[in-house]
């Protein structure tokens, strides 16, 4: 058994230039393009936005490429206007080299009794213990994927356009959210924040949330 740390890697993106675009196939709608100026772009997004107008946020996309238990992409893969491309658990073997014949599991940070996370580490080990003996046994990777836990660490590709992002940021950060899907996101809307403040600016999230349990995220120009 293998614990390991969540991370976030984002494709590289100018908030900016995504914004000005998102501007200018807006202005459309108005035959307003005359009135593009270096600043334009910020009232309005902000006047789109206040009238519910969010239609216009899906001409743009970002991806990311996530590291995370699986129980967070289970949760994510529900929003239906997302695309993911996810490591399956039926094709990989974790007993294979590869994988350093063992299972990786999410650290669960957040579980800060120590007889609680020892017996959660005990439940992994016969987890794994298990898997490894089916797989000795002849048993298919299908069949001993039918132990894996919420916890087995798993990488997944993740594609939404800018409204879609901005609905599940606006869900999955609040304190209603299971710690493993906010130690993720959390940091991402903090980041979108930053880069395009007019779109997500006003998004409430969980402030009192550990930053020291923030998933690394880093900005990379591959994927």
């Amino acid at each position: 058994m293998r614990l390991v740390e969540p991370w976030i890697k984002v494709e590289n993106f100018d908030g900016v230039k995504i914004m000005k675009r998102i501007e200018r196939a807006c202005r459309t709608c108005y035959r307003s393009e005359d009135k593009i100026s270096e600043e334009s772009y910020k009232n309005l997004l902000t006047n789109c936005l206040n009238r519910g107008h969010e239609s216009v946020l899906e001409h743009e996309k970002i991806t990311v490429r996530i590291y995370s238990d699986i129980g967070t992409y289970k949760d994510l893969t529900r929003h239906r206007f997302a695309s993911f491309s996810v490591e399956s658990t039926r094709y990989c073997s974790y007993n294979k080299d590869k994988y350093g014949n063992e299972i990786a599991v999410v650290n669960p940070v957040y579980i800060e009794d120590k007889e609680v996370f020892e017996t959660w580490k005990k439940a992994i080990e016969d987890m794994e213990k298990a898997y490894m003996k089916m797989k000795e046994l002849g048993a298919s990777t299908d069949m001993c994927r039918e132990i894996l836990p919420h916890s087995t660490a798993a990488e997944y590709t993740m594609t939404a356009n800018i409204r879609e992002w901005k609905h599940i940021l606006e869900l999955r950060t609040t304190n209603h959210v299971h710690p493993a899907i906010r130690q993720v996101l959390i940091p991402l809307l903090l980041l979108f924040k930053e880069q395009m403040p007019e779109i997500f600016g006003d998004i409430e999230y969980d402030k009192e949330f550990n930053p020291k349990y923030y998933a690394k995220l880093t900005m990379e120009e591959e994927l």
